[in-house]
């Protein structure tokens, strides 16, 4: 090595030790004929000190700028009482230079590295091998390596076999829109990019692995958004012979670990609740509620059906339901608060955003509202003067999401989220079946989920009542990732993909390896997935994954650094046997 130690491991103990650094320019600053320069490393920082005595080595000093990569051997010595710096772990000591070697030189970089200060984002990305030598970069990339090996550890400790799965799979669209890969062998045939491991870690299931585990990386051509990325990596567990509980069980553990390990400063239960969707939806308007703070949901639709307010009383006639939802103390909301809160409502489905301040002759449903409505509306929502209330209205559960939405931004605003612990939460028992846009039959989850054992006769007869073995793990609000007990059987995996649209003729050709494999003594199975950047944002308190990823691609699925995706040369797209159409 070029170094003897690295730059946040010295301290008092070894004064008087000659040692050797190596590391980049922090900062250089020239203090009464002193040159001082914090190197760093990823470690950490130390300081060393140049003095006027030895004029060859001081003009070098005088040369040096931020971000040149130094060679520093010297003698370490205690810092003068006072001059400590008890926030660096090296910070009682500094390192008095004898010789001095530069590596390399740097140019100025187009942001300082030196300074948490805010930076446009494209100008991060474009130079991201100089954003990464942040602290703050540095520590998440830190924090990012010991989440992935507390997940590693857990799982093979738990007897988890970690096996890799392909890259380049057959193409069997589960929804999300796939990345292509033309094959040079076989002109006009494609590989794609795995949305996920989900057919392959079944098949495992299938081959007697029993308990598989991996951290995967997983492609989608989706438009982007906070939490999203064209390639991510999720860390999933697949079991056989278990029931819904096993599984949930297996990663509640995983968390635990990490919790405790990452983040100690958090309090969690020792149990994570649960909940069914239909009860979050019914007291949170969300799948993902944030169980902090209250500001639960009533359902008001009886005494709404008869309230003098006609946009409620159309609603429960025409089988809609009218939920409110009380804000204690959201009495002094300013009218500018009410519509920044009815824009959100609408910028998530609702047509507008009825509400009531509570001892207030003001809005409309006060107004066109009967005074027995008013008065068993503050009673069964627990309503009193100095509060608002809220109104969802229209069909379950859609009617629902925008308040959930107002909820949280409510919550906010009143500053009553408890951010001293961290609020797991188990949604289960989710809907097996969904209307998709065009009115056709789609799987909440995927295909291969398997429906609940006492619905399974709604599956031919009311589908979008029937219920799946499926459950969500929700943090603060956030879905962290989820998972379900999976079909084995040939027969009823054939009835779904039937009921899902799709024809005997094309399941056999998308998924006839699945179907084939079941035919073959298919244990019981069932598995979950957890989306890694996630995680890691969470864990780091970032406000999205692009921070706890080293080359992030940019909001519009760019790669500014390397600048992907490029033209390719035509004689390659020849041999692909590939033609670009002008627009």
């Amino acid at each position: 090595m070029l170094r003897t130690h690295n730059c946040g491991e010295l301290n008092p103990t070894q004064s008087d030790s000659e040692v050797v650094l190596c590391g980049w320019v922090h900062r250089r600053r020239d203090h009464g004929g002193l040159i001082f320069i914090d190197l760093r490393d990823r470690y950490g920082f130390t300081q060393v000190v140049i003095n006027p005595e030895d004029a060859d080595i001081f003009k070098q000093a005088e040369a040096v700028r931020p971000e040149w990569v130094l060679k520093v051997t010297g003698t370490v010595r205690k810092r003068l009482e006072g001059a400590e710096r008890e926030e660096n772990p090296t910070g009682g000591i500094e390192v008095v230079v004898s010789n001095l070697e530069v590596l390399n030189q740097a140019k100025t970089p187009p942001f300082e590295i030196d300074q948490d200060k805010d930076v446009g984002e494209e100008v991060r990305l474009e130079y991201r091998f100089l954003d990464l030598r942040r602290t703050r970069m540095q520590k998440n990339m830190k924090m990012r390596h010991d989440i992935t090996g507390v997940i590693r550890n857990y799982f093979r400790d738990n007897e988890f076999l970690e096996i890799e799965t392909p890259i380049m799979i057959k193409g069997t669209p589960e929804g999300s829109r796939e990345y292509l890969v033309p094959s040079r062998l076989y002109h006009g045939d494609f590989y794609v990019l795995p949305q996920s491991p989900q057919q392959l870690k079944q098949l495992l299931m299938v081959s007697g692995v029993d308990k598989y585990f991996q951290i995967a990386r997983c492609f989608r051509d989706e438009d982007q958004r906070g939490d999203r990325q064209p390639e991510f990596t999720q860390f999933e567990i697949e079991m056989s012979f278990c029931d819904q509980d096993d599984v949930m069980s297996a990663m509640e553990g995983c968390f635990k670990e990490l919790t405790k390990a990452i983040r100690p400063d958090k309090k969690f239960p020792d149990t994570f609740p649960r909940m069914t969707y239909q009860e979050a939806m019914n007291r949170y308007g969300s799948d993902k509620p944030d169980i902090r703070f209250g500001l639960e949901f009533a359902d008001v639709s009886d005494i709404a059906g008869n309230c003098g307010f006609g946009v409620f009383e159309s609603i429960v006639k025409g089988g809609g339901t009218v939920r409110a939802m009380n804000v204690p103390g959201g009495g002094s909301f300013s009218r500018k608060d009410i519509d920044d809160l009815t824009d959100l409502a609408q910028r998530h489905g609702a047509k507008g955003l009825a509400w009531v301040r509570v001892g207030e002759e003001a809005g409309p449903v006060v107004k066109n509202s009967t005074p027995e409505f008013l008065e068993a509306l503050n009673k069964i929502t627990g309503a009193a003067d100095g509060d608002i209330i809220f109104f969802a209205a229209g069909s379950f559960p859609h009617a629902l999401e925008p308040l959930g939405e107002v909820r949280k931004d409510c919550a906010a605003r009143l500053d009553i989220i408890d951010k001293t612990k961290w609020a797991y939460l188990w949604i289960t028992d989710f809907p097996m079946f969904e209307k998709n846009a065009d009115g056709a039959v789609g799987a909440v989850h995927h295909p291969f989920t398997r429906p609940h054992a006492d619905d399974e006769g709604l599956v031919d007869t009311d589908p979008f009542a029937a219920r799946a073995i499926g459950y969500d793990l929700i943090l603060d609000g956030n879905e962290v990732g989820g998972g379900s007990m999976r079909i084995h059987e040939r027969d009823l995996q054939k009835k779904i993909f039937s009921i899902l649209g799709i024809s005997e003729e094309d399941a056999e050709r998308r998924f006839g390896h699945m179907l084939r494999a079941f035919e073959y003594g298919a244990p019981p199975h069932g598995g979950i997935a957890m989306g890694l950047d996630r995680v890691c944002m969470l864990f780091a308190d970032e406000p999205n994954i692009r921070e706890v990823m080293a080359f992030p691609k940019d909001q519009k699925a760019k790669d500014l650094m390397l600048g992907a995706p490029s033209p390719m040369p035509e004689a390659q797209l020849t041999e692909l046997g590939i033609k670009i159409l002008e627009d």
